[in-house]
């Protein structure tokens, strides 16, 4: 069976031409819960832009379940099949909270349905399920994104991936912003969710969040430095990965 996702040598440079991502290669399969961590602008984010198709690499493949990005509508059925959470969360502030829920099934619906989303509550019990998961009210479906908290908005965008119910999930520091109990029951949400036939990359800045993870990757200054199981990591090796100054 074909991976869920397949990066083969890729490299990634910025505008300003300094390498965001060295040449590196990763696979992620069915079923396998990956954490990856580093430092502050060790290339996290542009790994997962990458993953995800926003960025393309400089040098490289991307291959989702084992095919190179199309183009139309086989690429959005590609893209249909990465759900993604960015740290910056990517709500539309102007629509109610129900709206931005059902953004996560545009790619399944007619374009009627997409147009209707924005004049009428659709699919309403389907949203009330998904904030339940998150734990937010059913209440809030009519709510504006602009009247809600910093931890309401990041459940809103983890109740949206929870609708589009893709196979590759990608997710870019989700448990910002929320208090350490409910960051644990939404991480083991994500986890459970990350079960095969779904995969999930996930990542984090606490190394103590791996429990329940199957491997871990640890990215340096653009460079896949680690690539290992939670348990196999070594204090050593933690320190060398968010050690301060340049590599030799």
């Amino acid at each position: 069976m074909e991976p869920l996702l397949e990066l083969r040598q890729i490299s990634l440079v910025g505008r300003d031409r300094s390498p965001r991502l060295q040449p590196l290669s990763l696979q992620l399969r069915e079923g396998e819960r990956v954490a990856l961590l580093g430092p502050s602008g060790a290339g996290k984010s542009s790994l997962l832009a990458v993953a995800n198709g926003l960025l393309p690499p400089t040098t490289g493949t991307v291959l989702w379940e084992g095919l190179p990005a199309g183009r139309g509508r086989r690429r959005q059925r590609q893209q249909a099949r990465i759900g993604t959470l960015w740290q910056d969360l990517r709500l539309v502030e102007e629509l109610t909270v129900q709206q931005n829920l059902n953004a996560g099934r545009l790619a399944a619906w007619s374009w009627p349905q997409v147009l209707l989303n924005l004049l009428v509550p659709l699919e309403t019990e389907a949203c009330r399920q998904v904030l339940a998961q998150v734990e937010l009210d059913p209440s809030l479906l009519p709510v504006p994104v602009t009247a809600l908290s910093g931890g309401q908005r990041q459940r809103v965008a983890l109740g949206r991936l929870l609708r589009q119910g893709a196979p590759l999930l990608l997710a870019d520091e989700p448990l910002a912003q929320l208090d350490p109990p409910l960051a644990a029951r939404l991480l083991l949400l994500l986890l459970q969710l990350g079960a095969a036939p779904r995969g999930l990359l996930m990542s984090l800045h606490r190394p103590d969040l791996l429990e329940g993870f199957d491997r871990v990757l640890g990215l340096r200054q653009g460079r896949l430095v680690l690539d290992t199981t939670p348990a196999a990591v070594t204090a050593d090796q933690w320190a060398a990965l968010y050690a301060s100054g340049q590599d030799p």
